[in-house]
């Protein structure tokens, strides 16, 4: 049975027990502040076990993208290492929302392994929660009952909280659970000792394959436990450890869910998987890592230096460099492997197969700059590694590492480990403290617990039709970020619009028995909508008057619906393979990201600008529909962004439907005409296959324009106000490098004279000849000619100079070719003792260097101070 056909049977099972089949959702999380990816199977409902929203149905079934690479559920470390550790993997899930419980879940769990996938029952254990103490949780005895019907008591362990008490994080949705472990060793290891005793003991042949989890507790802030509205069933089946058990495998990596990509890096490597420990490694990597790398990017993640994008960068280094140490892949590799994938998975998840040349050209762009400076991080690593052996690798070390060649921590880790070694992470977390190369992520949150004030129920938004309406007050709480208090409110229904697909939250005002409160920014948080302000009402109770501000509302829809004409124009002019990678919307600007290989002509931002205007010109009206199935949105042309989750109904935007119709949820002009004018600002790249523009509109357009009229009427102003500005201005610019060359070639005289000056005061002393002056000079690199010109003419030159460079103090010291090969002096030593003289500081090589200073006085200082290291 291979993998695909694996897939098929369990989603297949659970349709035939009434539960609806959903796709998975991006790995990329958007509106959930608590993860940067998807983690789990579970966290696309975690709305719907805590009452904030309805699922399309009480029973539901997927295969969900997954990647734990960060934070608490973090595998990177043994990824490759071990032969069934992942980033990316599947997770096959059934759910149950206030409909089957514990029974059901393992009668179907028990039926689906032993009757559809042929697994050998005595193999397989349970293991239910012996209860906590800490939580005042007694065991899981129905969970018992009812394995107790299927296996034997032997069969059956109790575990601690640890292993058998499920919490996404430190709040939210958990319960108890149930986990299915296999035992898939060989019959003569079973003998000499019995599976029970290695459950949960990490032991790689005896595995869990599915947690089945039930939901009864929401963890709040203080850490007690509260029951949710209705209880719940959360499974998780590991699709890879699935594949290896029906496959009778040994390791994940030898099943069919990884097998066409190894083969294609072994035969593209020439070194055949079980050569050496090493090599496997590497190839285990490889194939492991381009999957959570290349779903990442076509689900809307590039890599970068923060965030989600820098843990996608670190895994692709990651594997950067397993190839290049241990495959010998010198150039560019990963990015062929993206066709293989797409192709393997295109039934399942179509995104990246319908991406595969725009991911395939950012991992190229990212494997090519990251090349550049691997091979010489390694060989600064190497250099050192004598050192290392008194205390291990200095946290200043691998700060070099990071910043001056691009490793990860986690990579110097890995190499330092290679080679017996630890390294300092706390000197290494100093380090980046002080130079604070990489933005820090938000300061540390700290939520307390809602506060129900009226039923709890979900938010109707209203927003499109009103902006200020009267509403209630369901719940709030206490927020503490970087030491300022602020609290988050919900409504019952509300006119805000939150901060969504790039158009950022409305402002505005609660007024509430006379007293105006403002609301500094709206978001959503998963399914809530969520208002911001500095205080509370002082009565809860009373109806709240919300007003949006309407001016920046109106800014903002008019950058909204702009930046759906720009979609649409650029792929008239550029191609249709243009595809929105990003956008933000308020009422300053429009900056939109999209996919294209090259820069902008400025004939093309023209036509762009031109077309973008005509329809703005054209006053076209908008058309809106609501609840629209998504099938059918399709097939009227809407554009459907890839790393954004759509409901089975839609809101579709529709400027013209032979020019723009699209997905959105956003708030939009009545009409093209309310936009008034467009106006481009810049064209930029941001990542490799991503271009950005930047746009102004309405109010912003012209005060941008009237800005560009001023500065030319000044230019012509000061042009004495010629017919062709262009032309002047070049001949300016001409007359002016003429003057220039002029300048330099007076510069060289002078030099030449002041070299052949100083070559008359040459003093022959202890075999060097001698030279130590204060001079003026009109710039530096006239002294560093004057030197080298000194340095040519006498071999067994010692010269210092101490110069007055533009009114700032400057010191050079040069050693002759025949003088330096004595090593009786050393420029760099003897500039930095110098350097005191004048406040400064500096260096250079054993022959040559300079220093730069504050203190203009210390010239003559340097002189004496020169003499003295002399004699």
């Amino acid at each position: 049975m291979d993998s695909g056909e694996i897939r098929q049977k369990f989603l297949d099972f659970f349709k035939n027990k009434g539960h609806l089949i959903v796709p998975s959702a991006p790995l990329v999380l958007k509106n959930d502040p608590t993860l940067l990816f998807t983690n789990s199977g579970m966290v696309q409902f975690k709305d719907y076990f805590l009452g904030h929203g309805t699922p399309k149905s009480v029973r539901i079934a997927d295969t969900q993208k997954c990647l734990r690479v960060s934070g608490k559920h973090n595998d990177l470390e043994e990824v490759g290492i071990d032969t069934y550790h992942h980033t990316m993997f599947e997770m096959l899930g059934n759910w149950s929302f206030g409909d089957y419980f514990k029974k059901e879940a393992i009668a179907w769990a028990w039926e689906l392994l032993i009757e559809v996938y042929n697994l050998p029952k005595d193999r397989l254990y349970a293991t239910v929660f012996g209860g906590d103490k800490d939580d005042n949780l007694p065991a899981d005895d129905d969970a018992l009952k009812f394995w107790k019907q299927i296996l034997p008591a032997d069969r059956i362990l109790y575990g601690k909280k640890k292993d058998n008490f499920w919490e996404m994080g430190d709040t939210g949705p958990c319960g108890p659970c149930s986990e299915i472990h296999i035992d898939l060793r060989t019959e003569d290891e079973i003998k000499r000792k019995p599976g029970r005793d290695l459950v949960n003991a990490d032991h790689p042949q005896v595995i869990e394959i599915w947690n089945l989890v039930f939901m009864e507790f929401n963890r709040k802030a203080d850490g007690s436990l509260e029951k949710l509205p209705s209880q719940h069933v959360d499974t998780g089946m590991g699709f890879e450890r699935l594949c290896m058990a029906i496959q009778r495998k040994t390791s994940t990596y030898d099943t069919t869910v990884f097998k066409p990509l190894m083969d294609f890096i072994s035969e593209a490597c020439g070194i055949q998987y079980g050569a050496s420990e090493k090599t496997d490694v590497a190839i285990r990597v490889l194939a492991d890592h381009i999957r959570a790398v290349a779903f990442a990017i076509a689900d809307g993640q590039l890599p970068s230096n923060t965030g989600a994008g820098y843990v996608i960068r670190r895994i692709l280094r990651r594997a950067v460099r397993y190839g290049f140490t241990f495959l010998n892949f010198k150039e560019p590799f990963l990015y062929k492997l993206v066709p293989v994938l797409g192709a393997q998975l295109k039934e399942v998840f179509p995104e990246l197969e319908s991406q595969k040349d725009y991911v395939g050209k950012v991992i190229f762009e990212e494997e090519q700059s990251f090349l550049k400076t691997l091979d010489k991080g390694l060989k600064r690593f190497e250099g050192l590694e004598p050192e290392f052996k008194r205390g291990g690798v200095p946290g200043t070390v691998a700060f070099e590492l990071y910043d001056t060649y691009g490793f990860p921590f986690d990579l110097t880790s890995l190499i330092a480990r290679e080679r017996g070694f630890a390294v300092d992470e706390k000197g290494f977390q100093v380090e980046m403290e002080k130079q604070k190369a990489r933005s820090k992520s938000d300061a540390v949150k700290e939520a307390g617990d809602w506060v129900l004030v009226g039923d709890d129920a979900a938010t109707e938004f209203i927003g499109y039709e009103n902006l200020q309406a009267q509403v209630r007050i369901i719940k709030y709480r206490k927020l503490k970020q970087k030491g300022k208090e602020v609290f988050q409110l919900v409504f019952d229904k509300t006119p805000f619009y939150a901060e969504s697909g790039g158009q950022v939250g409305d402002t505005g005002y609660l007024e509430v028995n006379g007293e105006k409160i403002p609301v500094t920014d709206t978001k959503k948080e998963n399914e809530l909508i969520v208002h911001f302000t500095e205080k509370l009402p002082a009565d809860l109770s009373q109806p709240v008057h919300a007003v949006v501000s309407a001016g920046k509302r109106r800014l903002t829809m008019n950058n909204h619906s702009v930046t759906h004409l720009l979609h649409a124009a650029l792929r008239q002019v550029l191609g249709r393979h243009v595809e929105q990678k990003g956008s933000l919307v308020n009422d300053k600007i429009t900056r939109f990201d999209f996919s294209h290989y090259a820069a902008m002509t400025p004939e093309e931002i023209s036509k762009v600008e031109d077309l973008v205007n005509q329809k703005i010109r054209e006053n076209i009206a908008l058309d809106e529909k609501r609840n629209v199935p998504i099938e059918k949105a399709k097939e009227m042309g809407a554009m459907a962004l890839f790393g954004e989750k759509y409901g089975d109904f839609v809101r579709v935007i529709t400027f013209d439907r032979n020019f723009s119709v699209e997905l959105c949820g956003g708030t939009h002009v009545p009409a093209t005409g309310h936009i008034g004018l467009f106006k481009i600002v810049s064209e930029s790249s941001v990542a490799a296959g991503v271009r950005r523009i930047e746009a102004v509109t309405a109010e912003e357009a012209e005060k941008l324009v009237r800005q560009e009229i001023h500065l030319l009427d000044q230019v012509r102003g000061l042009l004495k106000n010629p017919k062709d500005v262009v032309a002047a201005t070049k001949a300016l610019l001409d007359e002016r490098h003429q003057f220039e060359k002029k300048l330099e070639r007076l510069y060289q005289e002078q030099a030449n004279q002041l070299k052949d000056e100083l070559a008359r005061k040459v003093l022959k002393k202890n075999g060097s000849s001698l030279i130590i002056e204060k001079i003026t000079v009109p710039n530096a690199d006239v002294l560093k000619n004057i030197a080298y010109a000194l340095r040519n003419q006498f071999d067994d030159l010692l010269l210092v100079l101490a110069a007055d460079v533009e009114n700032k103090p400057q010191v050079a010291v040069m050693i002759g070719e025949k003088l330096a090969g004595t090593n009786t002096y050393h420029a760099g030593n003897m500039v930095k003792e110098l350097a005191k003289e004048i406040d400064g500081g500096g260096g250079g090589q054993p022959f040559f260097a300079t220093a730069g200073g504050k203190n203009l006085n210390g010239l003559d200082a340097v002189i004496a101070r020169a003499r003295q290291l002399i004699q």
